[in-house]
């Protein structure tokens, strides 16, 4: 009897102190913000997802009344900054802003000291297209050619990306291996340098956000062969999508989102999510991101969250074809 009556007190003290603790995220969520905010980017200023944490940032500060501070946490494929967040307190002050290669993290680090599930969907900022961009000196105009120059190459031909894991090896992955073409990897540790480095002819080709190559495309320092998007992007409408060109091998969605600690309150989130769509939807940023080559792509959390897990099953497979590790 004395067991039982121990097991009903420890049980009716845990119930309690989940209904203070629920009661406690309540309040909290309710009163928020009341401090700054903080949206980690796990990626070089100047990246794609740095520009479009910042365009975000640059509205939703005023709007909620509290600054909102870019913290660029760089290294390890976006792992070190992710992992931070991922143990952080879930209390809505912290968030990180991904792109598509964190679902494939889990294929490259074995030792990866977080899960996909420690962190919850907040919302998508936006869709991107790539372009595939060639370096001048390579002498290609069409996808085409530059498949041919590949095939022809004894050991194939140089492509750059951000990183291992980075949108743009993730897609070069898709687009070389669905071609069955040679090719060397060659990563950088951002998406400015390697821009320069394609422009001044030192790797062959790169699966390049749009976002951060528009302006070397506008000023013909790289050849823009084609987009990876399914359809052709606002900014450069004369440029043909991978499909069009006969090679949909090449096509890839390149997303950024934003993402919270598991366990952050859901009115958080859904306030988050309800201010960053209607940012979105600003006639300024709409502009803006039409000129940089972004498209608007929103999905409530729940669903942004089943979309991260299908998306790592499919690009996780990419990866695993690849055969990259990075440890």
């Amino acid at each position: 009897m004395k067991k039982l009556q121990s097991l009903i007190h420890l049980n009716t003290t845990a119930a309690i102190a989940t209904l203070i603790w629920s009661a406690s995220l309540t309040a909290h969520a309710q009163a928020w913000p009341t401090k700054q905010i903080t949206f980690v980017v796990p990626f070089t200023a100047g990246s794609a997802t740095d520009i479009l944490a910042r365009v975000i940032g640059e509205k939703l500060g005023p709007r909620l009344g509290q600054t909102v501070l870019i913290e660029n946490r760089v290294g390890a494929g976006g792992t070190i900054g992710t992992s931070a967040v991922a143990k952080s307190p879930p209390d809505g002050y912290t968030f990180v802003v991904v792109s598509t290669g964190h679902v494939v993290n889990p294929v490259l680090y074995s030792k990866l000291n977080y899960q996909l599930k420690d962190l919850v969907g907040v919302s998508p900022l936006g869709s991107l297209p790539s372009a595939l961009v060639a370096a001048p000196g390579l002498g290609v105009k069409t996808v085409k050619e530059l498949v041919e120059k590949a095939r022809s190459a004894p050991n194939g031909l140089n492509y750059a990306s951000a990183g291992v894991g980075s949108a743009a090896h993730v897609n070069a992955e898709k687009f070389v291996t669905g071609l069955k073409l040679k090719g060397n990897h060659v990563p950088y540790k951002g998406t400015p340098q390697m821009l320069v480095d394609i422009a001044g002819n030192n790797v062959d080709y790169v699966f390049a956000p749009l976002i951060s190559s528009v302006t070397m495309i506008r000023e013909g320092k790289v050849v823009a062969l084609a987009v990876s998007s399914e359809k052709r992007a606002v900014a450069f409408p004369n440029i043909a999508t991978m499909a069009e060109e006969g090679y949909p091998q090449g096509q890839f969605n390149f997303w950024i989102g934003m993402l919270a600690p598991a366990q952050t309150p859901k009115a958080i989130l859904d306030k988050m999510n309800d201010e960053i769509n209607f940012i979105v939807d600003l006639p300024d940023v709409r502009d803006r991101f039409e000129k940089l080559g972004a498209l608007p792509f929103k999905m409530k959390p729940a669903a942004f969250d089943k979309f991260i897990q299908e998306e790592a099953v499919t690009l996780g497979e990419v990866m695993k074809a690849s055969g990259a590790k990075l440890d």
